[in-house]
């Protein structure tokens, strides 16, 4: 057999301080990342009224979500195959620019795409910062590290909302991109200076899977507009929809046909042979569904009902930020101290259904404190689930595709955001149309709120225009918020029991204890790894093992004679 490429580069033995400075780096681009999921969130009443777009206001949060989740799996791939470091670079030059053409957009289709442009490079910063760390911490050890990733989602989380609020009141809602600028060159002179990396020894330049790429895209763009268009723009059993569903179906097999047959698949159909990795994609499809649903539209509907200001609307989103924080770094350090790994995101996904029945129980009269009682259950849900499957994927494969794994889990849990909140955008926004002309069936703006005239009524729905509005008119108008909101997150509570399902069949592995053991494991099974790989058997490599060797490696992520013996 003829040598296509070679096992990557040994890991250098890196000190704590050459560790700290990398994760530093990391730690700021996945900041980038995870703040604008969520700092346009108090921002959006303001924005799309200024921009004359609360028709379009779902795509505002929809785009960047889908831009990031198409792109997931083809950064795993690539810098697997050339690197961490450049790609890296790359994702976080593509974040800036979206950044400065959303800062400077005069209409709402611009910002729209600004958002696209970020979320193509939003989505490396959060595939590649978790990959380099798995490139550098052995498993034991990770946890910890995983606990401090899911702390920065969780400050995320409230300091979006908290400053893209202050920003609105401020200085003005196009900070909120004109941040971005400053803090991407820093992360990108921290990539630059302290991301060294050992880079893949390849003897002839891999071919990328462009088919893949575009499938995978193609397929994810038509189940969001399913989604988002389904029962608000188009009926759902109209042509428009009855035709994205059909494209959807098709597209989805050719990929996994095209997947079958690339000699660098973006996300390899062998991925799914190991059961802890089905598992998990399955568990953090469901919990994305469920905490996008539930927290995407949160902030506008506090501002709405309580009448308070978008920076207030930030600080009472604290509490789930509080809980989502102790939670991830609690369970990451008692990962890494006990080796065990399975409870902590089961319990997860029994208190994040708890905490989405007892959201939806809410109404107008009721106190803040029980608001922010309940978003502190549903934080602390997420913190002990979402960081901790990140890691058993990781500790289910090797080093050489260990990027090509963390993106493919990422990307189903990013559809399920997708997808939640695409769906609970479309469904609330349609009900909310409903309820207003019903409750507004008496008032002089009935005529506008069902119909006639209603889309400019309902542009001027930001938090200020309806505080100024007479309370005869105003306090139907927050009642329809809620009734139109949140009794929909009694429905994402069976989305959390599929993931507890999911969860209960997840195999206990010992976690590994050396970044260097992981190396030498691939090394010894390299045939079975370019297998794993490729998933083609016209693939061609030099075996350096017996088959007894490969067959005793079959399982991904199972230790090799040392590790079992060190248990």
């Amino acid at each position: 057999m003829t040598q296509t490429g070679t096992a990557a580069t040994p890991v250098e033995t890196k000190s704590d301080h050459s560790i700290l400075y990398l994760f530093i780096g990391l730690m700021i681009a996945m900041l980038l990342a995870a703040l604008n999921q969520t700092v346009l969130s108090t921002a959006l009443p303001t924005i799309v009224g200024e921009l004359d777009g609360v028709d379009q206001m779902t795509w505002v949060i929809t785009a960047y979500i889908l831009a990031s989740t198409v792109v997931m799996p083809v950064y795993g791939r690539i810098s697997d195959l050339l690197g961490r470091r450049p790609i890296l670079m790359v994702a976080i030059v593509l974040f800036i620019a979206g950044s400065v053409v959303g800062a400077l957009a005069g209409n709402i289709e611009v910002l729209i795409a600004a958002r696209v442009l970020q979320g193509l490079g939003g989505g490396g910063l959060m595939i590649l910062s978790q990959a380099a760390i798995a490139d550098v911490v052995p498993a034991r050890e990770r946890g910890r590290y995983m606990g401090a990733m899911g702390a920065v989602f969780a400050v995320a989380s409230v300091a979006g909302p908290l400053l893209g609020g202050w920003l609105t009141e401020g200085p003005g809602w196009r900070w909120a991109f004109w941040m971005n600028v400053p803090l991407g060159l820093l992360a990108l002179v921290a990539c630059f200076v302290f991301l060294k990396l050992p880079k893949p020894d390849l003897v002839e330049r891999p071919r990328l899977d462009y088919l893949g790429m575009a499938l995978i895209g193609a397929a994810t763009t038509t189940l969001v507009l399913v989604s988002t268009w389904g029962g608000n723009t188009y009926a759902w059993a109209s042509p428009q929809i009855i035709g994205l569903i059909a494209a959807t179906v098709v597209l989805a097999v050719a990929f996994c046909l095209a997947e079958l047959r690339a000699e660098y698949p973006v996300i390899p159909m062998a991925l799914f042979r190991d059961r802890n990795f089905t598992l998990t994609t399955i568990a953090s499809l469901a919990i994305g569904i469920a905490m996008f649903g539930a927290l995407g539209y949160m902030p506008t509907y506090i501002q709405m009902v309580t009448g308070v200001s978008a920076t207030v609307a930030g600080l009472l989103m604290i509490p789930m930020m509080g809980g989502l924080l102790v939670a991830s770094v609690v369970s990451g350090r008692l990962v890494s101290s006990t080796g065990h790994y399975k409870g902590f995101p089961i319990a997860g996904s029994i208190v994040l259904g708890i905490g989405l029945g007892l959201l939806s129980t809410l109404q107008v009269e009721s106190p803040t404190w029980l608001m922010c009682t309940y978003l502190a259950i549903i934080g602390i849900g997420i913190g002990l689930a979402l960081q901790i499957l990140t890691l058993i994927v990781q500790n289910s494969f090797p080093g050489r595709i260990v990027g090509t794994a963390t993106a493919a889990s990422n990307y189903f849990r990013q559809v399920g955001a997708t997808l939640g909140s695409a769906v609970v955008g479309s469904i609330f926004a349609s009900r909310l149309i409903t309820i207003l002309a019903e409750k507004l069936a008496d008032s002089p703006l009935a005529q506008q709120a069902s119909g006639g005239g209603g889309d400019e009524f309902r542009q001027h729905l930001t938090p200020a225009g309806v505080n100024a509005l007479p309370e005869a008119i105003r306090q139907p108008i927050i009642h329809s918020y809620n009734e139109a909101l949140l009794p929909i997150f009694l429905f994402l509570v069976p989305i959390a029991a599929i993931a507890l399902i999911a969860l209960l069949f997840v195999e206990q592995k010992p976690l590994s204890t050396s970044v260097q053991d992981e190396i030498t494991a691939e090394s010894l099974a390299e045939g079975q790894l370019l297998e794993m790989v490729d998933d083609d058997p016209r693939s061609t490599v030099t075996h350096h093992t017996p088959r007894s060797t490969e067959e005793s490696l079959a399982q991904p992520g199972a230790p090799e004679p040392e590790k079992a013996e060190r248990s």
